[in-house]
Order: C-alpha cells, then structure tokens, then sequence
C-alpha cells in the first residue's frame, strides 16, 4: 500500500535520515517490544473506538465525530500507546523511552503533523492512521528549525517542510490497521443490519451478510447497542443458535473454534473476535476443499449454490 491515495503528495528529493544515535536506539526500543506492529496497530484501534463509542451511539465512520472528539484523537493515541507499552513519563516530553525524551503527534492527515516550539531539538514519534483505508504509519524525527516551516499558527506550531520529509525515520509505513469490518461493508448490508429493531437481530444479520470477515468486540457492542453485547453471540439464545437452522456457525476466540477456522481455511479469531461461515457437508463434487469433522461428519465452507441445512452443533468449549 506504499503508493496510498492519502500519500498523494510525494516525499520531495532530501538528505535521508541523518546519523542520530538516539534516534536509533529508541528505534531499536520500539521495534524490539513490537517487531511486526501489532500492539501499535491495536493501540491505534482502541483509539478510534473509544472515540466513535459504538455501543452508546451506534456510530462506526469518522466523519460521525463531533470536531471536539476528532481533536481529542491525538491525545488519546498518546495515552493508549503509553498504556500499551507502558513508557515512562519524560522529563519534558511525553514519553521517555531507553531514558530518552520522545514527544507523541498524532495527525488526522498524513504529513499534518503540528509541532510545537518546545519540541525543537527533541525526538517526535510521528502518528498517523486512516481508517477508512485500513492503514498506519509512525516515524521518529529529531525536531530542528531547518525541516520546520517558516509558517506558525497562533500557538507558535509548525509543520514538517515537504523537502525534509526525507528526515523521517520510519518504524512502519502504511501497516494494516485491524479492521472496521463495517467499513467494508455495502452501504445495502448496513441498512440491512442497522434496520432490525433489536440488538439481537442486528447481531444475527451481521453474521448472516459479514461471514468469512473478522468482527470485533467494538463491532458487535456497535450493532446490539446494550450493555451485555456478548451474550448476543453465544449459543444460548444468541447468534448461534439463531443462525445454525441456516447453516452458519459462529467462532469465537476458543482454542477448538481456532482449530475449525485453521482447518476450514478461513481467518482464526483473535481474543475478542468472532467470525462467521456457513457450512455444507462433504460430497465428491469438491474433493480439493479444506474439510473438518464435526460430530461424526464431514463439513466444508457452503458456496452460494449449496442448499441450506442446518450447521452442526459444535464441540463444548
């Protein structure tokens, strides 16, 4: 996703990343406590959801925010990585991590970044994320007057010059961020869902038109709207049993139902996670599908042109 509509303006030719030995050694910090990004990533994404607060206000887009909320992003992406990774409290910036002072700038666009006089000759933690597009990026940069603009607003900030974005050192460029699964889902589908008059039956009709996607806890608190949200999952009177008379089952974050989604060839829900498919038993027409055995019986993932029969009752958890 390197060539991102949302990094439109292109970096201008500039000195790479100079030598700076602390800038390399929080660099070695932060990716030793996160190689791939993930904690990041899910620290970014409790950050939206906390600020779109689906389960009081049904609300799941960015631009649902009030302009107060979207301003209070940059400072809740500060706290959610600190609580994450568990920085100290720097001697003038935010953070202090290996002893070095690194201050933390969210932008809603990218390259936005507002910097503060008190941050020059510091390391900035540059944040950025979209979640419409479903990506990420950070970048450590030792903040001089020469890569500011000459410009300030009224409180003094500046931003990064477009001819010294080369001066960024980046940890992760474009990384998925976890999914907003209703994001990704055909405006049709959202009326569908949305439309149900109970949190029970929005719940059911996610599963039925989201199958195969992970769907996260948010998502689900988003769609039922009440307080025990969960429960609108489990087989007890929730989506499982609802939706097992059409052939669907309902995985959750349990070690067997990990296996069943490894085994089925489809994505293994995380802590919190769920997911749906619907399931049709094994005949000689597909010989080369991934199969599981459940109960004595072979089952695969249904095409669309598979009959509907009831799913099997899955193992105890």
């Amino acid at each position: 996703m390197e060539n991102s509509v949302h990094n439109a303006q292109p970096v201008l030719p500039g000195s790479e990343p100079p030598r700076d030995s602390e800038i390399e050694q929080v660099r070695i910090e932060l990716q030793a406590l996160d190689p791939d990004g993930r904690r990041f990533a899910a620290a970014i994404r409790r950050t939206f959801d906390m600020l779109l607060d689906g389960r009081n206000t049904g609300r799941f887009r960015w631009e649902q925010l009030f302009k107060t909320e979207k301003t209070h992003c940059g400072t809740l992406v500060e706290i959610n990585l600190q609580r994450e990774f568990g920085f100290d409290g720097g001697q003038s910036m935010d953070y202090s991590v290996t002893g070095i002072d690194v201050d933390c700038k969210y932008s809603q666009a990218m390259w936005h970044w507002t910097i503060p006089p008190e941050a020059i000759g510091h390391i900035c933690l540059l944040v950025w994320a979209d979640d419409q597009a479903g990506i990420w990026s950070a970048g450590l940069a030792r903040i001089t007057d020469d890569i500011l603009n000459q410009g300030r607003n009224r409180d003094g900030k500046s931003t990064i010059r477009a001819a010294k974005r080369g001066r960024i050192t980046w940890l992760h460029r474009d990384a998925t961020l976890p999914e907003n699964v209703l994001l990704r889902l055909p405006q049709s589908d959202i009326d569908a869902i949305f439309g149900q008059s109970s949190g029970q039956a929005r719940v059911n009709e996610l599963f039925r038109r989201a199958q195969g996607r992970i769907i996260s806890r948010a998502t689900i608190a988003t769609v039922a709207q009440q307080e025990d949200y969960m429960k609108r999952v489990r087989g007890n009177g929730g989506a499982r049993t609802h939706l097992r008379p059409e052939g669907i089952i309902v995985l959750g974050q349990y070690s067997s139902d990990a296996q069943l989604a490894g085994a089925l060839g489809v994505p293994v829900p995380g802590r919190g996670d769920s997911i749906s498919v619907r399931l049709a038993r094994v005949d000689l027409s597909f010989p080369d599908v991934p199969v599981v055995e459940i109960n004595g019986a072979q089952w695969r993932v249904a095409r669309p042109e598979d009959p509907v029969q009831p799913a099997p009752t899955l193992p105890k958890r």
